[in-house]
């Protein structure tokens, strides 16, 4: 059974021992409709009811404490099929926990026990005959429903653990998808915009060495070409490197905005523009 953590827990624990009380009540009732019990037998019905209560951490150990009280009190006492109902409980815990064989060898153990008192204490054949059928049936229905509960709850965490996998998957997928689509972009880009900026530079700048070779003025014009075909290379193959990766590993230089004014203002002004820049608020 998958382990439980947190408030699923505590109110698992919780309804088991009310649930282990409500038994307790309950036989402890039966046994005075049925008789006057000593204090040694409400003794042996509280404890083997009550010890139900921790099933779920101990089965195995819950399994023998409640069978070996509850058959205690059927030595002592002779009560009718009513006294096996905590074993029974006890049975399809054992079950429910994967602990099959225990429970098998606890129940028939608690119930050749009870079929040789009876014999010892004198009812007819035909009533022990009929207890021991009737006490047959609840404990195979305890084993038989407790391993439905374990097959249906193993069955839950599978689903529950699949319907993860399934998301984890999509989540992956969604990755891989973005990251082709990435590296599809970075192709595009280097394969056109990177050719086209650097046929530009190459041809400012082999103007601007054939006007130094000349010994001409060089256009400024030129040069704010050259320079900005640079600049447009470094961040060009910047904005290729984030596509191909999950993320820069170093900060990127920040796009042309309004911080920058300054810079690209020198830089037309270098080109021949006449411009002035005006700032409002």
């Amino acid at each position: 059974m998958p382990h439980m953590q947190g408030d699923s827990a505590r109110r698992a624990y919780l309804l088991d021992g009310a649930l282990a009380a409500a038994i307790a009540a309950a036989v402890a009732a039966a046994a005075w409709a049925a008789s006057s019990p000593t204090a040694l037998d409400l003794l042996l019905l509280v404890t083997g009811s009550l010890a139900l209560a921790g099933h779920r951490r101990a089965p195995r150990a819950v399994l023998a404490v409640t069978t070996l009280c509850l058959f205690g009190y059927v030595v002592l006492s002779q009560p009718g099929s009513w006294a096996a109902f905590p074993v029974v409980v006890a049975v399809h815990a054992a079950a429910r926990s994967g602990h099959r064989a225990y429970g098998i060898g606890a129940g028939a153990a608690f119930l050749a026990g009870y079929v040789g008192v009876l014999l010892v204490s004198g009812p007819a054949v035909g009533e022990t005959v009929e207890r021991a059928l009737l006490l047959l049936g609840w404990f195979l229905c305890a084993g038989v429903t407790g391993l439905i509960d374990k097959n249906w709850q193993a069955y839950l965490h599978q689903t529950e653990q699949r319907a993860l996998d399934a998301e984890r998957t999509r989540e992956e997928t969604a990755l891989r998808r973005a990251g082709e689509e990435r590296l599809r972009i970075a192709r595009e880009l280097h394969d056109s915009l990177t050719h086209s900026i650097s046929i530009v530079k190459l041809q400012a700048g082999v103007a601007v060495h054939l006007a130094h070779k000349r010994g001409a003025a060089v256009d400024p014009a030129l040069l704010a070409i050259q320079e900005a075909g640079g600049e447009a290379m470094r961040e060009l193959r910047a904005t290729l490197e984030v596509l191909r990766t999950d993320g820069p590993e170093e900060p990127l230089r920040p796009g042309a905005g309004l911080a920058r004014i300054g810079e690209l203002t020198e830089r037309a002004r270098a080109a021949g523009i006449a411009l002035s820049v005006r700032t409002d608020g």
